[in-house]
Order: C-alpha cells, then sequence, then structure tokens
C-alpha cells in the first residue's frame, strides 16, 4: 500500500459537495464531481438522501465508501477470501433516515473539537472535495478540505488491496495557540456478541472514560459510560473501573461482550515524567464468529479509546459492533500559530 499521505495531490481544484451555483442548478452535484476528478476507480454519486459519495474500488475490488459533507466512511468492504465473492463488510453503520430526518450513524468518523474557549464546539463546517489520485488503482486516494474558525483541516482517505487509512492534518492560521481533543472512531461490525475481542493491549494502562461526543455516534457519552448487568454473559465478567480510576490490563485480550468504554493511554502525571509507557501503536480486532481480524495501526494520536455496547446493541439491530481508534482525549493538542498537527489511522488486514 502506498504510504498514508505519500500520493502526490498537489492540484487545488476545490468543488463544494454540497451547493450548486445558480448557473449549474440544472447539474448535479455527482456529475460535477465525476467531471472533475473522476477516474478509474473513483466514482461519485448521490446517496438516497441526497448526500454525494464518493466510492473508492480498487484492483481485487476492495471498496469504501465516504459522504463527503461530514467525511464519514460508511463502508468498507475488503477481499478477505479467495474466491470470487470473498467481500466482507467491516463496519457498522446505521443508515440515513430522510423522513425521520437522520444522518447517517457509525462507520469511521473523525472528531475535531477545539476547546480553547469556554464554551468551544465541534467542527460543524462542511466538508469539499480538494483532489483526488491514483496509483495504477492498487492505491487510490481522496483529499477533503474545510476550515473553521483559524483552522485550516485537510482529511486524506486512502485504500489499497489489504487496508485503508484515514488521515487528517489540522494547521492553525490564527495568532493564538489552539487547544484540541481529537479522535478518529472506528465501528467495526461483529457476527456475534460472544465472538468479540480484542488483542494486544496487555499490560496497558487503562481508565473507564466517555467517548468524545459526535453527530455521527451510535451511544451518546451517557449511554457508553452506564453500567449494566452482564446477566447471561456473566463468566469471567469484572466490573469496570470506577471513573478516574487507573488499572492495566493483565490479560492478552479484551473480551468485548459486556459493555465497556475506556481510554488506554499513559496516564496524565505520569506524562509528565522524562520516561513513561505509552499505548501500542498497533493492536487487532478479532471477530471469532467470521474468523477475520483487523488491524488498527494509530499515527500522532496519543490515546487509545474502545468500547462495547454489551445488551444496548439490540436496541439497534441483531448485529453485534465496537467503536475503537486513536485519539488525543486526556491531554488536549495545542497547535501553535502557523504549525500544523497530523494524526491517521490504518485498518490493515492479511486474512488472505
Amino acid at each position: 500500500m502506498a504510504s498514508v499521505l505519500s500520493l502526490s495531490l498537489s492540484k487545488l481544484n476545490v468543488v463544494k459537495a454540497c451547493s450548486l451555483s445558480t448557473a449549474a442548478a440544472t447539474v448535479s452535484v455527482p456529475e460535477m464531481l465525476n467531471e472533475k476528478f473522476s477516474r478509474k476507480g473513483i466514482k461519485f454519486s448521490q446517496s438516497v438522501n441526497n448526500v454525494p459519495t464518493v466510492e473508492l474500488t480498487v484492483r481485487n475490488g476492495s471498496s469504501l465508501k465516504l459522504q463527503v459533507p461530514d467525511a464519514l466512511v460508511t463502508s468498507y468492504k475488503p477481499k478477505v477470501y479467495w474466491k470470487d465473492d470473498g467481500f466482507e463488510e467491516v463496519l457498522y453503520t446505521i443508515p440515513a433516515n430522510e423522513a425521520a430526518s437522520t444522518k447517517a450513524k457509525g462507520g469511521i468518523g473523525l472528531v475535531v473539537n477545539d476547546i480553547s474557549e469556554p464554551g468551544s464546539k465541534g467542527l460543524r463546517s462542511e466538508w469539499t472535495v480538494k483532489d483526488v489520485d491514483s496509483d495504477a488503482i492498487d492505491a487510490l486516494q481522496v483529499e477533503l478540505h474545510t476550515s473553521s474558525g483559524t483552522l485550516d483541516l485537510t482529511y486524506v482517505v486512502t485504500l489499497g488491496p489489504l487496508s485503508m487509512a484515514t488521515a487528517v492534518i489540522v494547521k492553525n492560521k490564527g495568532k493564538k495557540d489552539v487547544t484540541l481533543t481529537n479522535a478518529i472512531l472506528s465501528h467495526f461490525k461483529f457476527k456475534r456478541r460472544s465472538g468479540a475481542a480484542i488483542q494486544g493491549l496487555r499490560g496497558c494502562s487503562y481508565c473507564s472514560h466517555p467517548p468524545l461526543s459526535s453527530p455521527f455516534e451510535v451511544l451518546s457519552p451517557a449511554e457508553a459510560m452506564k453500567t449494566e448487568d452482564p446477566g447471561w454473559f456473566s463468566f469471567g465478567y469484572e466490573p469496570e473501573p470506577k471513573p478516574g480510576s487507573w488499572t492495566s490490563q493483565e490479560v492478552p485480550y479484551t473480551i468485548l461482550e459486556n459493555k465497556l468504554s475506556r481510554v488506554y493511554a499513559a496516564p496524565p502525571n505520569e506524562r509528565l515524567k522524562s520516561v513513561y509507557n505509552t499505548p501500542p501503536s498497533k493492536y487487532e480486532t478479532l471477530d471469532q464468529g467470521k474468523e477475520l481480524f483487523f488491524r488498527v495501526i494509530r499515527m500522532g494520536f496519543e490515546d487509545i479509546y474502545l468500547s462495547s455496547p454489551g445488551s444496548l446493541s439490540q436496541k439497534y439491530g441483531k448485529q453485534y459492533f465496537i467503536c475503537t481508534g486513536p485519539a488525543s482525549m486526556l491531554v488536549p493538542l495545542v497547535v501553535k500559530p502557523g504549525e500544523d498537527w497530523r494524526g491517521a489511522q490504518v485498518i490493515e488486514h492479511d486474512n488472505l
């Protein structure tokens, strides 16, 4: 796979994905985007709720779908079996409901919160397509852009035969420091509740903590932190530590059949030391029902967020899901004037 930001994205053709000029009112947004950016493996369309969407498909058939205005990845379907139809949807996404005026939830979403001032809110600007690039359709890339206040943001989504990546660049164009909390949160789908687990976090410090709130959240921070009786899934169950209390994971596997909401990270007071332990740069999701695993790689972020819904998953249907991804939640980032910050997540697999 090409590196997350290695493909050339030098053009500055920006097309708004959510509005049309009066002169071009008879031309749909997908038609405009396809005219400027379409190439083999990259196709723009409009979803049932009239949201401009781009679909990337590489040579081996692996694909992903990205909603342009909110930069939400709603589907990632890699080839994981050698048979012709050996593709499997990785992401848990609740489709938008136009009748109920609800947007799509789940998938892979970016959270950027400017907390520099009291009452500051998260990013609410809509994204536009800045450029696309490809490498003989073995690696495809879409670059989105938006701005909010003094922040200039670039979001790059890349698809390869065995991986996908999401990378963000946040530049401070103002004259004062900007303080941020942020995350790239992925909702992974599992065949059943009893077969969901994570491998690779043994020895990590963690504490109970709510997720960052976002427009694409399936569980709100309050729902994620609500405790529940494990019921039939009580074997090996241990209550979650109280918020603010730190503990270390001693077992090789994190079983996700019960409800939890955690941040794996170095405790903030430990970070004041010259040397301290950080969470691993990668870990793996394990779906025993499908006998599949996916490796999640963290770049630039300090923390790892992880949650499972327990019985609350039944509220949304029969499928089970978790939410996880790199984050900077406990100790906010500070971006100085004229500087930028970069972070990324890669999801890869060796299932073939």
